[in-house]
């Protein structure tokens, strides 16, 4: 009922795409930031201010290198300056407060070299009202350093209002990813912003055209949807979102709350009511825009840093190479269509063959077999040379329906190059997730047992256990691994949802999945080679069997669910790996004063934790 309710909503709300020329000016819909328009820099291949032997700071090494044991010590810093901040502004036309990084939405490119160390002081500068925040760098390993994983209530207390925070970690994988709030679900409200870390390649291109930042984008404030979630028997209905976004534009229909009430379904008709129609809308706010050089190849860094939404992103009349998933290389292979649960990154190239005077859409769309979402096709203008770039572009889309499994590729096609065969574990997990209803009637999301995880920001678990103290409450859902070098979980998924499932600290070897009702007969997928990477999404009622080298990196390190909802109600284990020896660190005394500042703060100010933190 709800995928027929949307796919007519998505037919009768047909894209108001306007005239190029017509639309907001870049403060309105974006602030100071520069993504999606022409002026956005390309990138290079690496930064300048390294020691460059051989031509690169990574000297002799390639992108066979092992980068779980070896890495360039360049000897570099690279000092950003954070102020998050709220504001207000208009990314699709629609007006909305919002959460910003230095007054940019998305958030600043933070670019480094493999090898360098990352230095970003974070100021929290959120008023009316207060709250705390952290940053979380997706997708680094931070070894011997895992307090700056930037995790509310595991890693770290949250900054407190008008105090910062410097965080100090080593670029230790190359390749694409993002930062972003971890503190509730601040960064559906536009908390969040790319990063580029560059190393060895093993395929050429001519053009780095950047990061590609796929959203989809709320109307309403995080803790309004949190709220709505968390309401007893769900009164309210589901939660949707509003629009879909590509480096934080796209138009959005304000007839939609129109078209909606005339569906004559209840169900939309009162969403349709929360949906603010009073704000100020403008149907053509513009899209991205990007630029083509005939015969040359482009490199894309494509993030899905939406709340929910998993993405297929595509190029009218032009194929990709896939050359990365997450931070990991792999031989490369060609797809018209790129599938992206939230958190995960892919690195594509493509070769412009088409029209030295053509346009063509860029486009990337929310499954609502898949996904709830009200408007779930994002586009954005792609101009070769002699293009008019005020003309919008006529291109037809690939001929790709949305597969019913909501999974990524095949593993059979993903195979990295820096290879490594699986060892055999000494530690099996096995874990099914769990949709429930509470005692309180809220519903709670949970990777196993049915306890929803809900965290303390006064009391962050590797804190406790670098004291020593490993006795934790129920509802923080820490499962200790002890000594074990390698643990292999075998997770089943009871929900008739897909989940994009994220690993902190680490790369997991994807041994094998299954869709609907299957079950895992032991057959791993390539077992000299496995897809590695750190978020995967698990199948609708299927099954995905990961596993991790516990043993390389100790500390406390979440696994959740990557739809920011989803973990908000709970979906969240905390492995514990090698408690000993977080015993042995020496954690750095900004760490302490950062939980002293919040406790002060909190001694005359509760914080409105609506969900479990995170």
């Amino acid at each position: 009922m709800r995928h027929g309710l949307l796919r007519l909503l998505a037919a009768g709300a047909a894209l108001f795409m306007g005239e190029a020329s017509a639309k907001l000016d870049q403060m309105k819909t974006n602030g100071h930031s520069v993504l999606g328009t022409l002026d956005a820099p390309t990138l290079p291949k690496y930064l300048s201010g390294a020691p460059m032997p051989n031509g690169a700071p990574w000297s002799n090494m390639t992108a066979k290198t092992n980068y779980y044991h070896d890495k360039p010590n360049t000897g570099v810093i690279r000092r950003y300056e954070f102020t998050v901040s709220r504001g207000v502004i208009a990314p699709d036309g629609y007006q909305r407060d919002v959460l910003l990084i230095n007054d940019q939405f998305p958030g600043p490119l933070i670019e480094a070299n493999w090898g360098d160390t990352i230095q970003v002081q974070v100021l929290n500068n959120i008023t009316g009202p207060e709250e705390g925040t952290a940053l979380h760098w997706h997708g680094l390993l931070h070894r011997d350093m895992p307090w700056e994983d930037g995790v509310p209530s595991v890693t770290q207390c949250p900054i407190a209002p008008g105090e910062s925070y410097t965080y100090n970690f080593i670029a230790d994988m190359h390749g694409s990813t993002w930062y972003h709030s971890h503190y509730s679900a601040q960064y559906a409200d536009g908390l969040f912003g790319p990063m580029v870390i560059y190393g060895p390649e093993q395929e050429e291109y001519d053009i780095d055209l950047g990061p590609v930042m796929l959203s989809d984008w709320y109307h309403r404030q995080y803790h309004e949807i949190v709220s709505q979630l968390l309401l007893v028997n769900l009164t309210q209905g589901g939660v949707y979102t509003q629009n879909n976004l590509i480096n934080g534009k796209m138009n959005y229909d304000c007839r939609i709350p129109e078209i909606v009430n005339k569906l004559n379904s209840t169900a939309l008709t009162k969403l349709a009511n929360k949906l603010n129609a009073s704000a100020p809308c403008d149907s053509d706010a513009g899209v991205s825009q990007f630029r083509f050089e005939k015969g040359k190849k482009h490199r894309l860094r494509l993030v899905n840093s939406g709340g929910e939404g998993m993405q297929r992103f595509s190029i009218d009349e032009h194929s990709m190479t896939v050359i990365s998933n997450d931070f990991i290389q792999v031989e490369p292979y060609e797809t018209q269509v790129v599938t992206l649960g939230v958190g995960q990154r892919a690195d594509v190239i493509v070769e412009a063959n088409g029209d030295k005077d053509g346009a063509y859409w860029m486009r990337s769309n929310v499954s609502v077999l898949c996904n709830a979402a009200l408007q779930p096709s994002a586009m954005a203008a792609i101009y070769y040379d002699d293009a008019d770039t005020e003309s919008l572009p006529s291109s037809v889309a690939w001929n790709r329906p949305d597969p019913a499994t909501c999974g990524n590729d095949a593993l059979e096609v993903t195979r990295p190059v820096m290879e490594m065969p699986v060892p055999e574990p000494d530690l099996t997990i096995n874990m099914t997730m769990t949709m429930f209803m509470n005692e309180s009637n809220i519903l709670q999301f949970a990777t196993n047992d049915n306890v929803g995880f809900r965290g303390n920001y006064n009391s962050p678990t590797m804190l406790l256990s670098n004291l020593g103290n490993h006795s934790f409450a129920p509802e923080w859902n820490v499962q200790s691994t002890k000594n074990a070098k390698s643990v292999r979980v075998i997770l089943y998924n009871e929900i008739p949802e897909p989940h994009p499932m994220h690993l902190h600290g680490f790369n997991m070897y994807i041994l094998a999945e299954g869709g609907v009702n299957a079950t895992w007969d032991g057959t791993i997928v390539h077992p000299e080679n496995p897809q590695r990477r750190d978020t995967f999404l698990i199948q609708p009622l299927g099954y995905t069997v990961f596993q991790f080298d516990a043993g390389t990196n100790p500390g406390v390190w979440p696994f959740h669910c990557h739809v920011a909802l989803h973990v908000s109600a709970g979906m969240m284990t905390q492995f514990m790996t090698m408690p000993d020896e977080i015993e042995e660190y020496k954690v750095p005394n900004k760490v302490a004063e950062t939980c002293r500042q919040w406790g002060k703060w909190t001694h005359t100010n509760i914080p409105n934790q609506i969900d479990s933190g995170l």
